[in-house]
């Protein structure tokens, strides 16, 4: 009877041994797998607190908006380029309101003249000299601007706030003709676009600043396509009587049409809060 004893004994004991050792490989994994929390409400709760801590330097150091008085020129490409002079200066008056460090959305409007001179006959006015046409637009604006990181950056750069913007416009334009009577004044607009980028110099910091900015204008004119401007074909002109005579009324010169883009450039006094 002993030694059946001693056989179970023996048996059971490398068992238990087994069952020792698994419990302790169990134990070492979970406490391996073990961080002490909930990784997902861990990380909510450090997105929370940055959002926060992001949130309070905002409030703290930022500037919340800002209104902007300025002039500076606005000038074209192409055939309007080549048909107008520039009545300058260009007036700008805008609100930016700040949505973060980086980040601000702005609208304003614009005012610039311009004036054309057409000494010589031309297709839409073919028997009386057109004279000056004097074009103003009034385009109002609105966009984003987007505030480059300046932090490791050196002194001057970092002062001069360096942004990058974009925006969409609506160019209305009037044309009139103040040396002939017989044309009557045309209205109309065309939709834009304009990118660029500027820079901010501050007076006094979050209080005042002078802006400066360069905008290219894509914008679809009313007139882009007009042909009143071409040059009457050679033979085409109209002859008048004069003094007895046939005298014919040579087109000298004139324009295709008057597409073109724009650029501006404008510098600007912001009031900040």
């Amino acid at each position: 009877m002993k030694g059946i004893y001693l056989l179970f004994v023996l048996l059971i004991s490398p068992i238990n041994l087994m069952g020792q050792d698994a419990g302790l490989m169990f134990d070492a994994y979970d406490s391996d797998i073990n961080v002490g929390g909930d990784i997902f409400s861990d990380f909510n709760e450090d997105l929370d607190a940055s959002t926060v801590l992001e949130d309070e330097r905002f409030y703290r150091y930022a500037r919340f908006y800002s209104v902007n008085l300025g002039i500076g020129k606005t000038s074209f490409t192409g055939n309007r380029g080549l048909a107008y002079e520039d009545d300058d200066p260009s007036y700008v008056i805008s609100l930016n309101y700040f949505l973060n460090f980086q980040t601000s959305f702005i609208m304003g409007i614009e005012y610039s003249k311009h004036t054309m001179f057409i000494d010589t006959y031309v297709n839409g006015s073919r028997g009386e000299i057109v004279g000056a046409v004097e074009t103003a637009f009034i385009r109002p604006f609105m966009g984003f601007r987007y505030y480059i990181d300046t932090t490791n950056l050196n002194t001057p750069i970092t002062y001069s706030n360096p942004y990058f913007t974009a925006r969409i416009e609506y160019w209305y334009q009037t044309n009139t003709f103040p040396e002939n009577d017989n044309l009557d004044d045309e209205n109309g607009g065309g939709l834009g676009s304009g990118v660029g980028g500027g820079l901010e110099f501050p007076i006094e910091l979050k209080s005042r600043y002078i802006n400066v900015e360069f905008l290219y204008h894509w914008v679809n004119y009313f007139d882009r396509n007009t042909m009143d401007y071409r040059k009457i074909p050679s033979g085409e002109e109209d002859v008048v009587p004069r003094d007895g005579e046939e005298v014919r009324l040579d087109s000298k010169y004139g324009y295709e049409n008057l597409r073109g883009n724009s650029w501006s450039i404008m510098i600007s006094y912001n009031v900040t809060w």
